[in-house]
């Protein structure tokens, strides 16, 4: 088995089968669909399979590399397109592929289990590793960052990003041990700076390390421009779809959705009515978790939700 084919069998998309039923009424053959998080190109495979063609993005050379073996991309060049680019240059990216209009968008936030599963990436704590946390293995990496930043702003992206409460003793115990080079010995800091008990049902690792990959790729700065291209791109009917991992990620969603589906909140009794914005999302689907046969399978889908929405005729709006 292949380095390519062995990382596919590891790797098991999330909520596939609702991810294509949230996009079913735009798969027609000829449908133009933007894979914003192509991966192991778990989604990708089905999108084909209904006869779409796919604009298949990641910032991940080694990703794109596997891709480019793919018989589709070899054989049909055509129905996939491979993007080594950031899912926020989506708008750029199809500009300059001619297109203007596309059927549809579906995003996996987060990190990728092949990314999660390489010890080399740095991602995890599960196995010793570089502390890199790189998506697009390029730019400042989690080392640079730990090892040279001030103190109250490692307190911050922890707080911020990790929800972690005692961020303020964490970063001063990271500060202390520097330099760090590994997963292994950040996790060794986090965990006695907490009190870490083994055999504990979680890691306090964890809040820190989501925290540091969060901020060296700036995963939330680049969700919220990405929602804002997709909709830019989205032809009247078109679908949105984003299967996201933790509250942070929902939070941006859910937020994103509500606005842009012409929700407000209840106006004060000592301010002029407004009228609601325009929808540019009409309906917004009820969201989505993964049932108990997917969590028998693929446990790391259990914090999984999916948010979907239809794209209506109202024109974009201009970013804030």
């Amino acid at each position: 088995m292949s380095g390519a084919q062995a990382s596919d069998a590891r790797h098991v998309p999330v909520l596939l089968d609702e991810v294509i039923a949230a996009l079913s009424p735009v798969l027609t053959p000829g449908a133009v669909v933007i894979d914003a998080t192509f991966g192991a190109g778990g989604y990708t495979r089905r999108l084909l399979d209904a006869g779409a063609t796919v604009h298949a993005f990641d910032r991940d050379p080694g990703a794109i590399a596997a891709g480019r073996a793919w018989p589709e991309t070899v054989d049909a060049p055509a129905r996939l397109v491979l993007h080594p680019r950031r899912f926020s240059e989506m708008l750029d990216a199809m500009a300059d592929a001619g297109i203007a209009a596309i059927d549809g968008v579906v995003m996996d936030i987060g990190v990728s289990s092949m990314q999660l599963d390489q010890a080399e990436r740095g991602f995890a704590f599960s196995s010793d590793g570089p502390l890199d946390m790189r998506m697009g293995q390029d730019g400042p990496s989690a080392a640079d960052f730990l090892n040279t930043a001030a103190e109250e702003d490692i307190a911050d992206v922890l707080y911020r990003y990790g929800e972690e409460r005692q961020s303020r003793r964490v970063a001063r115990a990271i500060v202390a041990a520097r330099p760090l080079t590994t997963t292994g010995e950040l996790a060794h800091v986090v965990r006695r700076a907490l009190g870490h008990r083994p055999g504990a049902p979680k890691d306090p690792a964890t809040r820190s390390f989501q925290a540091i990959r969060i901020h060296v790729n700036a995963e939330l700065d680049e969700l919220a421009a990405a929602l804002d291209a997709a909709t830019r791109l989205l032809r009247p009917g078109g679908r949105l779809v984003v299967v996201s991992f933790h509250s942070l990620e929902d939070r941006i969603v859910k937020q994103f959705l509500r606005d842009a589906g012409g929700a407000t909140a209840a106006p004060s009794r000592h301010l002029p009515a407004t009228r609601p914005a325009p929808a540019l999302y009409a309906p917004v689907d009820k969201a989505q978790r993964p049932g108990a046969g997917e969590l028998a399978i693929n446990p790391r889908a259990r914090s999984a939700t999916l948010r979907a929405a239809t794209r209506s005729a109202e024109p974009a709006r201009r970013a804030a």
